[in-house]
């Protein structure tokens, strides 16, 4: 992000704060080796007991007074979930001058998409495909956060997730390797800020490592992921956060071929540590490392601290596995003091880069000008524009004139839902400061509208619509605002059934039988199978549950104010029973090739064979909508696509050139998308993969002529022999507005 556009963030409040604590580049941090030095000075004043009690993390819950004896014995390195700045002050007071050696608590909270001001969930925000806005969503979580004393998040979450089953879906950045990796550079950048100082908030890169696998969609399950797997589609976006200065990472609660990721030194170790070079603070999730007994992968509490501490974990997050024991393993000679000292010198590092021994406090009444500032609320509301998928617009149903429009109903039971609208993992956000769509839309229209719910819930069974039936032949347009709450999608929310639930699709079908323009907004955790929806409505707007500003975004597209420009970060299904099905799937011995479905099929006595090709009888080889796609108020073209050359070294950045023309009638943006094939590996290798995207702004009826850039090193792979490389041979390379769509150009690789 441009220093400018960080610095049209920071409010009046935000100066001051920043002036108060210090929001500079904390020159009193030092170099790297004085940061080094630092470290070793105090760990040579500490006590076994005292390195211990560093590497105990414990939840708030209660008055300060209840860990104050805690605190002064130095039994505490982090808490979580306390966000009052005169408690976090006071627990700070307590740490800094009453205990021995004054180390500052590392305050951690889960700000996952936005602290008080609330941004689309990451699988909206994964739907912008613009990283910039995406930093500039972290940055502000940031300065709200640590204006409280909040220093430390849980977030990004780095998962690919291939099954909309799984509740933690809605956390993620979806399918795709490549943009998950941006994603998660943007998130470190916006969390930490470019360089650390004490509105940097460290992020946490998690789960480590293939949780988004879990068998079945189900949170907290086992997976099986091969090696090369595990190289080539879920650890790079790890490698691009560690790379981006990520300063602490989390085990993940799954096992993988039976070894839990918080006791798997091969993951912690050798692919972390050795290979990716982290040197950060690792942290357990909760009490991820007393769950290892329950997988079986030790006896008790004493037995699974002992393996977690030498597989590479450095924080037990309320285990309190390594508080109760490790002391008696360094004394039995279980565990070596060495291994004790390398995890004390990742947390010591980290408390010291982020400026705590220096700044421990906060300016309590600055903090609070920095919360719900305009420009926080304009980034929001900016986040949800671009993050609203375009699904279906018949006939130019959308945008409404709002000069012309007559009596609007607004209708579905997340029109006007405060809570749900901020999706799951929104701790700090306030109803009080939602604005619902049905809130924007009276405030634009005022006695024009006239809100019906139809269903208080989306989980209403049986429901009668004469109400609402009535209204809709009241009125000149139907707007519809269904989905599913914030309680159906997050850790522990999977489903097996992704229609709308309740009578939902029964709404949307009286309505649509009234004769009424039908435009219809979801607001969903997770990409819901919405196939029969789209039959009863005249457009519809995908949301991923879109945060605070999500009414007057919605608001806005509806009525032309913004274009619609979010394109799917995950496929879309047309029913559960295609998971998993995702865009960058292997080639088959026998892919699809236009075979009947089971509806035009009459089988001839003893007839066995169709043709035998890849695809399902009941819904064919395609799923509803394909990875990267979104429709616009205006249309685009692309011409002209050529490659810069016909062959390419390993070592060579490969140009395409194209030209992209906006010939519509509205402003709007694209994002061009480049996807590549490597048509023969010594594995099989992926029909296509994203390797590119650019968010495009175009006038109506311009054209602007464009290059895009790819290196080859991108097209490298963990092959056969255990290596990572770019391997000679054929390949083909698209420029496309989504997955499914363009042509392709073929190039080599020497």
């Amino acid at each position: 992000m441009k220093e400018i556009r960080i610095s049209l963030l920071l409010t009046l409040g935000g100066l001051l704060l920043l002036t108060s604590c210090g929001g500079h580049k904390l020159s009193t941090v030092g170099s790297d080796s004085e940061v080094e030095a630092r470290v070793e000075r105090l760990l040579s004043r500490m006590t076994l007991a005292e390195k211990i009690g560093q590497m105990n993390q414990i939840s708030a819950g209660g008055e300060v007074a209840d860990y104050a004896e805690a605190l002064r014995k130095g039994q505490v390195g982090s808490i979580l979930n306390e966000v009052d700045p005169v408690k976090i002050n006071e627990l700070q007071r307590i740490s800094v001058e009453e205990s021995r050696l004054g180390i500052p608590l590392l305050v951690a909270r889960d700000v996952i998409h936005g602290f008080h001001t609330v941004f689309p969930i990451p699988l909206g925000l994964a739907a912008t495909f613009d990283p910039a806005l995406v930093e500039e969503g972290a940055r502000v979580a940031a300065l709200e956060a640590t204006s409280q004393g909040v220093r430390w998040t849980f977030s990004p979450m780095l998962d690919i997730a291939r099954d909309p089953r799984w509740g933690r879906i809605a956390e993620g950045s979806g399918e795709d390797t490549w943009l998950d990796a941006r994603m998660a550079e943007a998130m470190v950048y916006g969390y930490q800020g470019r360089d650390l100082d004490s509105t940097s908030m460290a992020a946490c890169i998690k789960h480590f490592v293939g949780y988004g696998a879990a068998e079945g969609g189900r949170d907290y399950n086992s997976t099986f992921l091969t090696e090369r797997q595990l190289r080539n589609i879920y650890l790079p976006p790890f490698e691009a956060a560690v790379k981006a200065g990520a300063q602490t990472l989390m085990t993940s609660f799954n096992d993988n071929d039976g070894v839990p990721s918080t006791g798997n030194t091969f993951v912690l170790k050798d692919v972390l540590r050795d290979e990716l070079g982290f040197d950060g603070l690792v942290v357990t999730d909760w009490n991820s490392m007393g769950e290892m007994v329950s997988h079986g992968f030790g006896t008790d509490r004493k037995d699974v601290a002992a393996k977690a501490v030498k597989a590479g974990v450095d924080m037990d997050m309320m285990t309190f596995g390594f508080i109760s024991h490790l002391e008696e393993l360094v004394s039995s000679g279980a565990v070596k003091r060495s291994v004790i000292d390398d995890a004390v010198r990742n947390i010591l590092r980290i408390k010291i880069l982020l400026g705590l021994f220096e700044n421990p406090y906060v300016d309590v009444e600055a903090s609070r000008a920095v919360q719900y500032a305009p420009a926080h609320l304009d980034a929001a509301r900016r986040s949800a524009e671009e993050s609203a998928i375009l699904l279906k617009n018949d006939a130019g149903a959308l945008p409404l004139d709002a000069g012309s429009v007559g009596r609007i109903l607004v209708t579905g039971p997340l029109a006007d839902a405060p809570h749900d609208q901020l999706g799951t993992w929104a701790f700090d956000g306030e109803k009080t400061h939602t604005v619902t769509p049905l809130a924007a839309l009276r405030e634009r229209f005022g006695a024009k509208v006239e809100y019906v719910p139809g269903l208080t819930y989306s989980r209403q069974e049986r429901a009668r619509f004469d109400d609402v039936v009535a209204a809709a032949r009241r009125a000149d347009v139907v707007l519809a605002f269904v989905g599913e709450e914030a309680i159906l999608s997050g850790e522990a929310h999977c489903l097996s059934d992704l229609d709308l639930v309740g009578s939902q699709s029964a709404l949307l079908e009286a309505l649509k039988a009234t004769g009424k323009k039908v435009i219809v907004t979801v607001f969903a955790g997770r990409p819901l199978t919405i196939g029969r929806d789209l039959q009863n409505c005249d457009a519809m707007l995908y949301s991923f549950h879109p945060g605070t500003m999500g009414g007057p975004a919605v608001a806005n597209l509806i009525f032309g104010d913004a274009v619609p420009s979010g394109k799917t970060p995950i496929t879309f299904l047309k029913t559960v029973g295609q998971v998993p099905m995702y865009y960058n799937h292997n080639m088959t011995g026998r892919p699809y090739n236009n075979e009947r479905l089971m509806k035009d099929i009459e089988l001839e006595a003893g007839q066995t064979s169709l043709g035998n090709t890849s695809y399902y009888l009941d819904s064919g080889a395609s799923p509803l909508f394909p990875f990267g796609y979104g429709l616009s108020y205006t249309s685009f073209e692309y011409s002209d696509i050529k490659l810069d050359k016909s062959s390419y070294s390993p070592s060579d950045v490969i140009s395409v050139s194209f030209t992209l023309a906006n010939t519509g009638k509205y402003d709007a943006d694209e994002v061009v998308q480049v996807y590549v094939r490597d048509l023969v590996g010594s594995v099989t290798r992926p029909v296509k993969e994203l390797k590119g995207f650019e968010r495009l702004s175009l006038r109506a009826g311009e054209k602007r002529s464009m290059t895009l850039t790819v290196p080859v090193d991108e097209l490298a792979f963990w092959g056969l022999d255990g290596k990572k490389k770019v391997e000679p041979g054929d390949f083909q390379l698209w420029v496309a507005g989504d997955s499914a769509s363009g042509a392709p150009l073929s190039f080599k690789v020497q």
